[in-house]
């Protein structure tokens, strides 16, 4: 089903994310992310950017349903086009050059994770929204690109505590630690994350282009020299034997039942 996409303000888009119950992070996902910023470059070009899920998760980051199998099936070449797939919509929302702002709804757990911290502004709603890196351990190497990402939006000290060790945290942690600059009660989040992204009018977006962009170049140059790393390490890491069967320990704990594919010896 296609992104909901609402001019709710003269010069902002509110972006609904609604690919699945939880906006789980599968090639669908990738791809209504794509055509919705499509939309967003030809029907809304004067507009900033309000990205928000709906009920109570943000994103819940991978789909373990697609994911896990392919990891399993340990094919370097096959994770290796997964991977530029998926790096290319974390940029493409990354380096948007207009104001983007996460109305940030619910849960945002790993690659979902990445998906808030993308946007330039996170705003969250009070309430038990718990925030988490945890890709590491369950068994996913965070991605060098991320890394850098992760860096860029909260900070190295808030970046190493989070990405190394996995912890999950709730909305007043997240806030100590960057992830969110405002939070704000529920039936007020949209309304203030609009407000938010249009702070700066359409006429001046060429200047916030600029500005974005040069804060954002050593981070960008970080991420080209680093690309090396994801190519040469990173699916080696996605099917390691010991990641698989972490993999496998966290599909069980979340579902409460076996895999159903075929695991390496």
């Amino acid at each position: 089903m296609p992104w909901i996409i609402e001019r709710k303000h003269p010069h902002v888009a509110v972006v609904t994310m609604n690919t699945n119950k939880v906006n789980a992070q599968n090639p669908a996902f990738f791809a209504e992310l794509h055509a919705a910023f499509d939309r967003l470059e030809s029907e809304f070009a004067d507009c900033a950017v309000v990205l928000t899920g709906s009920g109570a998760v943000f994103t819940a980051g991978l789909d373990f349903d697609h994911h896990f199998p392919m990891f399993a099936r340990r094919s370097i070449k096959e994770i290796d086009a997964w991977f530029d797939a998926y790096r290319a919509t974390n940029l493409r929302l990354f380096t948007y050059p207009r104001p983007t702002v996460a109305a940030i709804n619910g849960h945002a757990y790993a690659g979902g994770f990445i998906t808030a911290i993308d946007c330039d502004h996170r705003i969250a709603s009070e309430g038990p929204l718990q925030f988490a890196l945890n890709e590491v351990p369950i068994g996913i190497p965070m991605p060098a690109v991320y890394c850098e990402i992760i860096k860029h939006a909260i900070g190295p000290r808030s970046a190493f505590e989070m990405t190394l060790f996995g912890q999950i945290y709730d909305l007043a942690a997240a806030k100590r630690l960057g992830v969110v600059q405002q939070t704000v009660a529920p039936e007020k989040l949209l309304e203030t994350a609009v407000a938010w992204a249009a702070l700066v009018p359409p006429d001046c977006h060429a200047a916030y282009a600029f500005s974005k962009r040069a804060l954002q170049a050593t981070t960008m140059a970080a991420i080209d020299a680093a690309a090396r790393l994801d190519k040469d390490l990173l699916s080696r890491g996605m099917s390691d034997l010991g990641s698989i069967r972490a993999h496998t320990r966290r599909y069980k704990e979340l579902k409460g039942k076996d895999v159903t594919w075929p695991l390496p010896a």
